[in-house]
């Protein structure tokens, strides 16, 4: 469906408005709508786990969709490179509409896309809650860094042991990593292990250790716009 639809902009707008009951007219005067490539070909529950996310009524707009027959992996298929639902929601720490989408089925070990897999694109855009999410869902923390990020020092320890072990910039990585998700104990164990406390991941960020340990995380980021959007204001500003 074209983007220009009249049918498509009305689902989009409704989806971002959170208007459960507009939706729910448009699907039932539209059969097959919940499953049309809408917005940039994408599906409509892509458009609920949409950058910036937490559109209003996001969960209960994700139900809607599902009870209506949409493919929880916003119909993209196992051979594709795009992302789904769920890799979005994860991109923007909407733990809620990740949930949503978990409960109706959503793969949650999809690897493709900007990172990878929803629990590498949580941990790498400091989405924690969905990444905490993810692992009591089953996701799978199969890297240094994702264990390291998420203060799993059981599973930090286990990787450290493997043979080969891993290699010194793989340390440093997740030593980094282990500073952006704010976990001490195992900033600490990785130094131990010979990390370098001002070295940075390789092509995925010039921030240091410290300066990464002191940024907020994306929810925090989220909710500092959407406040400063209102008009918001800091103590010290008139």
């Amino acid at each position: 469906m074209d983007d220009s639809d009249p049918i498509a902009i009305g689902l989009v707008q409704a989806i971002r408005a959170g208007d459960t009951a507009a939706i729910a007219d448009l699907l039932r005067d539209h059969p097959g709508l919940e499953s049309e490539q809408i917005h940039g070909s994408r599906s409509p529950l892509h458009v609920v786990a949409d950058w910036p996310g937490y559109f209003p009524n996001g969960p209960a707009v994700v139900r809607l969709l599902l009870e209506a027959g949409a493919d929880p992996d916003g119909g993209v298929g196992p051979a594709s490179d795009d992302e789904t639902p769920l890799q979005w929601a994860a991109s923007s720490d909407d733990s809620e509409v990740a949930e949503a989408l978990i409960d109706g089925g959503a793969d949650i070990e999809r690897r493709v896309g900007s990172i990878g897999s929803p629990l590498q694109n949580a941990v790498g855009y400091g989405c924690w809650n969905v990444a905490r999410l993810l692992v009591q869902r089953g996701a799978q923390v199969q890297t240094l860094w994702e264990a390291a990020a998420l203060g799993l020092i059981a599973r930090v320890e286990e990787l450290l042991a493997t043979s080969p072990a891993p290699a010194p910039e793989d340390i440093t990585e997740a030593f980094w990593q282990a500073c952006h998700g704010g976990q001490r104990r195992v900033a600490e164990r990785l130094v131990g292990a010979g990390a370098d406390i001002n070295g940075t991941p390789g092509g995925y960020s010039d921030q240091t250790p410290l300066e990464i340990a002191a940024s907020p995380d994306t929810r925090r980021s989220n909710i500092v716009d959407w406040l400063k959007s209102l008009g918001a204001r800091s103590s010290g500003e008139t």
